[in-house]
């Protein structure tokens, strides 16, 4: 583990401010070719998934005989100590691109990866033709449940990936001149049930190119799709460009009938990159190289600048404002931190803080933090609080973020590559407190989910602690469970209770100790 302070002091709006992050730990996954870092999901006992593609070298899986020499799914799990606790790759028998993941209410994960492969190695389903989407659940340990494969004669690519209230999944990716698409590219959107059977299909796209970038779920069990779109108005869009791209926001309801779309842009070319749900509604974000025009409002500063744009639940804009930290700056990841009002109203978040992370790529003159991790941390009125750049112990020339994830105790991790020159990228995720954060962030004194329970619940402890007991009582005063954790949260079985309430306690090393109610169903 290596630990080091960096205090980062700025000046905005004329007032002098500091902000201090601590390294908590720094991981680097070494690699001799050129891996690519997808996304970090955090699982439901807090722990990391990290995950991407890689050509295997000395870890070359064999399957009847034969190697795969080509790119592989590539899955890591990280405890909350940034120690490796599982390795897997999945392999067809050609390229095969890691996407998306997303952490399921069970403690799985689905995994969706635009494939190259026919049937061999890991992949039971041949082709379809041209890539596919190919997906597949995975238990805690990454022990397959299921695959599917998706596709047409024509090529598919998987982009992004949720879960629906009812348990079941909603599929993001394009489709490149399909038969029943509407321009050069479009997006395909499929709907699985939770056992992976297809229940519907639709295809999303104007005459000319468009792309999905991103797509998270929506309280009312839907999807929110951030699409980069250079088409006219045709096929089923129905809002027009301003510029050479736009910014294309789709709401569709839990049928993924459309409800809403809104398109943003200037004159240039805005490319967005990520989405979040906030209380008033949604964060919209990406690059822009439009000066005000458009429907776009603020210029840019230097290259491309981050433009973010919020809006609420009817799509209706709030404020938009601009980022720039010179030559081309690149939105990766963007994280929002919610408080509830008090104890009397826990379904009335309030949004009040917005993470940002990327990186920003030279173009031209060569800066000194260019190729180098950054965070920018906003109020909820998007005003710029502080930035930050991220170098670790193991900085190298080349540095690209691929995802920011704030943690519920107001830790941030930061996941990307790291390579001294291209083709020979690295893993690097490193993990940041932050006092300012960590005082955001409600926490209770213990916390289980879900409950009621079936299997396994998860308990949350809110203190700080190095080691604490979690232990079960049914309603008589009788112990029938024990563990010790160092964990802040923690899986216990409850496979063995019999149906009814129970008190789990929790006492930790600093003489602190709380109980909240279970209910085994």
């Amino acid at each position: 583990m290596m630990t080091k302070n960096y205090v980062c002091t700025l000046v905005l709006c004329g007032v002098m401010c500091t902000s201090a992050q601590q390294i908590m730990w720094e991981k680097s996954i070494p690699s001799s070719t050129q891996d690519f870092l997808s996304q970090v999901t955090t699982t439901l006992d807090q722990q990391y998934l990290i995950s991407g593609s890689s050509i295997q070298s000395d870890k070359l899986q064999k399957a009847g005989g034969k190697q795969n020499s080509g790119y592989d799914l590539h899955l890591v799990k990280l405890n909350q100590q940034g120690q490796e606790i599982l390795e897997k790759f999945f392999a067809g028998n050609d390229h095969d691109y890691l996407s998306a993941a997303v952490a399921t209410q069970d403690g799985s994960f689905l995994i969706a990866s635009t494939s190259y492969s026919s049937k061999g190695l890991d992949k039971k389903d041949d082709s379809k033709g041209g890539s596919d989407i190919w997906l597949l659940l995975l238990d805690n340990n990454f022990n397959e449940k299921w695959q599917k494969t998706l596709g047409t004669s024509a090529d598919e690519e998987a982009r992004s990936v949720i879960q629906t209230t009812d348990l079941g999944f909603f599929v993001a990716g394009n489709v490149q001149n399909s038969a029943n698409g509407y321009g050069s590219k479009d997006v395909l959107l499929v709907k699985l049930d939770k056992d992976g059977k297809v229940l519907s299909e639709s295809i999303f796209g104007g005459y000319g190119l468009d792309e999905v970038e991103k797509m998270i779920p929506t309280r009312d069990g839907g999807a929110l799709l951030g699409i980069y779109s250079r088409s006219t108005i045709g096929g089923s869009k129905k809002t027009e460009n301003y510029g050479e791209g736009d910014y294309w926001i789709v709401k569709l309801d839990k049928n993924s009938k459309v409800e809403w779309e809104k398109n943003y842009g200037g004159k240039g070319d805005d490319h967005i990159r990520t989405l979040a749900l906030t209380s008033s509604g949604f964060l919209i974000g990406g690059e822009s190289r439009s000066e005000r025009s458009g429907n776009k409002t603020i210029g840019i500063e230097e290259g491309t600048d981050l433009w973010l744009i919020s809006l609420n639940d009817r799509g209706e804009e709030i404020w938009q404002k601009s980022y720039s930290f010179g030559n081309r700056d690149i939105l990766m990841g963007m994280s929002v931190i919610n408080q509830s009002q008090d104890s009397r109203s826990r379904n009335q978040d309030l949004t009040k803080g917005i993470i940002l992370g990327g990186y920003t790529q030279a173009e031209g003159r060569i800066q000194s933090d260019d190729e180098t991790f950054w965070m920018l941390y906003l109020d909820m009125d998007g005003k710029e609080q502080w930035r930050k750049y991220v170098k670790g112990e193991s900085h190298q020339k080349e540095e690209r973020l691929s995802d920011i994830k704030l943690n519920k105790d107001g830790s941030i991790l930061l996941a990307g590559t790291s390579a001294s020159e291209l083709g020979k990228e690295n893993w690097k995720i490193v993990k940041l407190g932050d006092k300012q954060l960590d005082q955001l962030i409600e926490k209770q004194d213990i916390k289980i989910y879900p409950n009621p329970v079936s299997d396994y619940a998860y308990v949350e402890i809110g203190y700080a602690f190095k080691e604490a007991d979690i232990l079960v009582y049914d309603m008589g005063g009788r112990q029938i469970q024990s563990l010790k954790t160092k964990n802040k949260v923690t899986k216990i079985n409850t496979q063995n209770l019999i149906q009814g309430a129970y008190l789990v306690t929790i006492k930790t090393d600093t003489n602190k100790t709380a109980s909240a109610k279970l209910i085994k169903q």
